[in-house]
């Protein structure tokens, strides 16, 4: 194992971090490699992973992440707090909510968090996050108590994950990408504010379905290879798991062209080459890569749950989508993707599978 900085905070983290959401208990059954571990096995899979090198965990407040805060701090525990960067968050934007989030995660893991959080935030409330007595203000304050040490943003969208780059309370943020959907990766790796801050990449197996047509060893050199992220965070539920993530070493990381990775998806299906950078606009607020992240999801293999998500607002997006004279996307998409067609492709694919809507 290879560790790198975690921007400015002082820590040299495992280039190879644990997701705990594998291991949790409770109902999840849209998440991939779901195993329902009791405490005695997560634990047990958690220290597998710790000696192959591994010293970062991340995890969420319960009941976000089922019950792993609580495993983990009972796995820190074990293993001494001191060895291992502990990593949480909770999907709260106010003040209140995310100080006693931030408590109540504490009393979870029986000690402090070294990063903490504000999870899943996007463009509707980053503002609140942002504001005076918002969610950023409470890290800062319990960073100064000794609560926390380090104050970060969980975010898919990159305006967001800029503006938490641009922040001196941010000390670290936490993107999303892979091989594929590599745009905002790219976007990152140019923009030099990103610099100061250190980076986690989470979805590197996008939601568990790209080891189906790429190795494990493969996908995490991808996103190592490039040089601002400072670990890739896998979910590992079982031994063998973390032996896929941890258990190699390589020279020099590198990242396949992207038309690679559409000739290999093409065997199975027909992608639309769209790495999800987010610079295409929509005045009527589609979430154009969204959309299109749904589509290919559908035929790697989430076939129910993403044609579920793409039935929830396909048909608005594409009669908006007719009526639209100026078409801006067009003009902002690098790809030069024709996405008013595309999006009429994904209202017949919905239409079309009717029994899923029964």
């Amino acid at each position: 194992m290879k560790y790198r900085k975690l921007g400015n905070t002082g820590l040299q983290v495992s280039e190879v971090g644990f997701g705990t959401i594998p291991i949790l208990q409770g109902n999840v059954p849209v998440l991939p490699n779901y195993y329902n571990l009791e405490e005695t096995q997560a634990i047990a899979v958690m220290e597998h992973a710790y000696h192959l090198g591994c010293n970062l965990y991340d995890t969420a407040i319960v009941p976000e992440y089922g019950d792993a805060e609580i495993k983990l701090g009972k796995f820190a525990a074990k293993i001494g707090r001191e060895q291992l960067i502990i990593s949480d968050k909770a999907r709260f934007f106010s003040g209140n909510e995310i100080y006693q989030a931030v408590e109540e995660s504490c009393k979870n893991l029986g000690t402090y968090a070294d990063i903490y959080f504000v999870h899943q935030v996007d463009p509707e409330n980053m503002e609140e996050v942002f504001q005076k007595d918002g969610a950023l203000d409470a890290l800062t304050e319990l960073k100064a108590c000794g609560k926390i040490r380090f104050a970060g943003i969980a975010s898919h969208y990159y305006d967001v994950l800029l503006r938490g780059a641009s922040d001196s309370r941010v000390d670290v943020l936490q993107a999303s990408g892979n091989l594929f959907e590599r745009g905002m990766l790219e976007r990152i790796m140019k923009e030099p504010l990103f610099s100061e801050k250190g980076i986690l990449v989470n979805k590197v197996f996008a939601a568990g379905l790209l080891p189906a047509f790429f190795s494990a060893k493969s996908l995490i050199e991808a996103v190592l290879s490039y040089q601002k992220v400072s670990c890739a965070l896998i979910g590992i539920g079982q031994p063998w798991q973390a032996d896929a993530a941890m258990g190699w070493e390589t020279k020099k990381y590198s990242c396949p062209p992207f038309s690679y990775i559409l000739s290999v998806l093409e065997k199975e299906f027909d992608p639309i080459p769209c790495n999800r950078c987010q610079k295409c606009y929509c005045p009527y607020g589609t979430e154009i890569h969204t959309i299109f992240r749904q589509y290919h999801y559908y035929f790697m293999g989430k076939d129910y749950w993403a044609l579920r998500k793409l039935n929830l607002g396909i048909q608005q997006s594409a009669e908006q989508c007719r009526k639209c004279t100026i078409m801006p996307c067009l003009s902002a998409c690098p790809a030069h993707i024709r996405i008013p067609d595309e999006i009429q492709k994904l209202e017949k694919l919905v239409k079309d599978h009717p029994i899923w809507w029964d």
